[in-house]
């Protein structure tokens, strides 16, 4: 498995809040390197909205507020209805005028608790809208900042990590960051505010009684982080067995032709079952465990009640609390642990939000590509002129690569690089249009030093045509078009024609409006590189840099690509990373490089004559020796 697949299945793994009936409780939480400075940075996000966030947190105390009085005031309504009929079964025994039940009283305690609930919901709408668009215009503003942040982060940024790895960054971690502001935070105020407040009532009905619910909170405490610890590792190795399930089907979905051609069909089912009954094993220990504990936090929420009735009773009778307050009561007793329990999880949810806040801001916190110096040119008119002094170049300080080159190239002369693998050839390419700075000497175009041009002034001089195409999803005149900004419908089918793409386009159900899917399946890999090859004719660059793409395609478009791409160099200086040798006779200058040095410079006919390590890399293609040296 490829390391950016590995990097992709892990983030999979990781993704989703839930851990089953308890939520984050029974789940391993993700821990901050630094949780206070993580969050102190997290905080000044939602700065220049303050305001709005303490309007939110106003109105979520309003709304708990008067939600929590509404088992009060409906206890006041119960004790009047119970007093009515005590007075009613009184005089019945001793034959009295029955008393009428005070419904004006009744009446209007119904609609006292309805305006409270219903000032109550509203402060809870208010409070959701706001902080919704507080959420997402805090995420909006770091989603910003982090596609700003890539845009100017070197090439070693993206060749050092998996593409899995900063999207998990960019899309996972950022959406975590948006649920747990728009969600959490709220709920958070709202469960202390209740407890808070369930606590207050609670003593203004019965001290003693309130005492004996919080002589229960232990146990609700025991019970919870016992259990909590036994799922969390079922927990984590259902997300294991997930990421491996997760890797394994994507892994054989897109190698699906190969697995069949080579008919392993039953040897990945086997796999598949394997992994699935190991995530079958701990997903079932870990809902089940964690599922234990609601059932038994009723439980002991139901001995706290049997206490309470049996005290409430003993209470009423004696005339020291009414009916209507002990039902008020065990209201506040069944709204006393929900708020322990949520503040609980957000706490876990916030911690591993916070994480998530630190993953990004380790992104925020990379070094940047230098920035363009106050006097950088731009060469209005280049001609494609290129020379490299004495340049040195290493990815690592103790391991250097690129040692003394120097090259002087004029213009219009295709230049080839050949050598065998890990020698220089796409580094040399990338120091040209400074993905990388070079460690000593210089590189000029048309005499001018690359690092005192503007950096994106100098990679336009420079078009692409890569062993790899790159096209988007979207129509084939849009993508052509993508070479050269403002560029016409028939400055891209002139483009096409030059290219020998435009009778095969025409060809296709929808011509130029030909939508390509995601991977550009929809054509062939021939075709694909015609397109590439269009786009660059179009941008109309005064250096190229091509990457020989015809080893994966028929003989016959092998020679349309030929064709297009000796349009596309004619009459602009070329750099060619050659493959196939026979390519690349008619160049004007090759250069053979190994292990960082180049060791043999000149032309084809020169470097035969030479017999030196050209000559036995070219022979050997065409005489089928074998070869000492890997050539790619």
């Amino acid at each position: 498995m490829s390391e950016e697949r590995k990097g992709d299945k892990s983030d999979s793994s990781s993704s989703g809040r839930s851990g089953g009936p308890m939520g984050a409780l029974g789940k391993p939480v993700q821990k901050p390197k630094n949780f206070k400075a993580t969050l102190r940075r997290l905080l000044k996000y939602l700065k220049p909205q303050r305001t709005k966030f303490m309007i939110v947190f106003v109105f979520a105390i309003m709304s708990t507020i008067f939600s929590i009085l509404g088992p009060k005031v409906m206890g006041k309504a119960i004790t009047k209805v119970a007093e009515g009929f005590g007075a009613k079964i009184m005089a019945l025994q001793t034959n009295n005028p029955v008393p009428q039940l005070d419904f004006s009283y009744i009446g209007q305690i119904v609609l006292i608790l309805l305006g409270l609930y219903i000032v109550s919901a509203a402060f809870g709408y208010a409070q959701q809208y706001i902080m919704a668009g507080v959420a997402q215009r805090t995420v909006y503003n770091m989603r910003k900042e982090v596609y700003g942040k890539l845009s100017i982060l070197p090439l070693k940024f993206f060749d050092s990590r998996t593409h899995g790895e900063i999207l998990s960054r960019v899309t996972n971690d950022i959406d975590n960051i948006s649920t747990t502001l728009q969600q959490s935070l709220t709920q958070l105020i709202t469960s202390i505010v209740t407890l808070i407040g369930v606590i207050v009532m609670m003593l203004t009905i019965s001290p003693l009684l309130t005492l004996i619910i919080v002589f229960t909170l232990p146990l609700y405490i025991i019970v919870t982080l016992s259990i909590a610890k036994r799922s969390q590792r079922h927990f984590a190795a259902q997300q294991k067995s997930l990421g491996d399930i997760n890797g394994h089907v994507e892994e054989m979905y897109s190698g699906h032709k190969l697995v069949k051609a080579y008919g392993h069909e039953d040897e990945s089912i086997k796999t598949f079952n394997a992994i699935n009954d190991r995530l079958y094993t701990a997903g079932f220990k870990a809902q089940f465990i964690s599922g234990i504990i609601m059932p038994l936090m009723r439980f002991v929420g139901n001995l706290g009640y049997v206490i309470i009735s049996v005290i409430g009773g003993i209470f009423a009778i004696r005339g020291l609390i009414t009916i209507g307050d002990i039902l008020a009561f065990i209201q506040y007793s069944r709204q006393f642990t929900m708020p322990i329990v949520q503040t609980a999880n957000i706490v876990n949810i916030i911690q591993s939000t916070v994480a998530s806040a630190e993953r990004v801001f380790e992104l925020l916190d990379e070094v940047e590509e230098l920035p363009d110096g106050a006097d950088a040119k731009v060469i209005a008119f280049p001609k494609g002129e290129v020379k490299f002094e004495n340049v040195d170049f290493s990815y690592k300080e103790e391991e250097p690569l690129i040692k003394n080159v120097n090259i002087d190239i004029k213009q219009g002369h295709t230049i080839a690089i050949v050598g065998p693998t890990g020698a220089g050839k796409t580094t040399l390419v990338n120091l040209l249009m400074r993905f990388y700075e070079i460690d000593a000497g210089k590189i000029t175009v048309d005499g001018v030093d690359i690092r005192d041009i503007k950096r994106g002034a100098l990679r336009s001089i420079f078009g692409m045509v890569l062993q790899d195409t790159w096209l988007f999803n979207g129509t084939i005149m849009e993508n052509i078009a993508y070479g050269r900004e403002g560029a016409t419908d028939e400055e891209v089918v002139e483009a096409t024609r030059a290219a020998h793409a435009h009778h095969f386009i025409k060809t296709l159900p929808d011509g130029y409006n030909t939508i390509l899917n995601e991977e550009a399946s929809n054509i062939s890999q021939g075709q694909k590189q015609l397109l590439t090859i269009a786009r660059a004719i179009l941008a109309d660059p005064a250096i190229l840099i091509l990457d020989e793409a015809t080893s994966s395609v028929d003989s016959r478009t092998e020679v349309y690509i030929q064709r297009a791409m000796n349009e596309l160099m004619r009459g602009r200086t070329s750099f060619v990373i050659a493959h196939r040798l026979s390519t690349i006779r008619d160049a004007e200058l090759i250069l053979v490089m190994n292990k960082g040095s180049i060791i043999e410079m000149g032309n084809h006919t020169k470097l035969l004559a030479q017999n030196g390590f050209y000559a036995e890399l070219y022979n050997s293609q065409f005489t089928g020796g074998n070869l000492t040296q890997e050539v790619v």
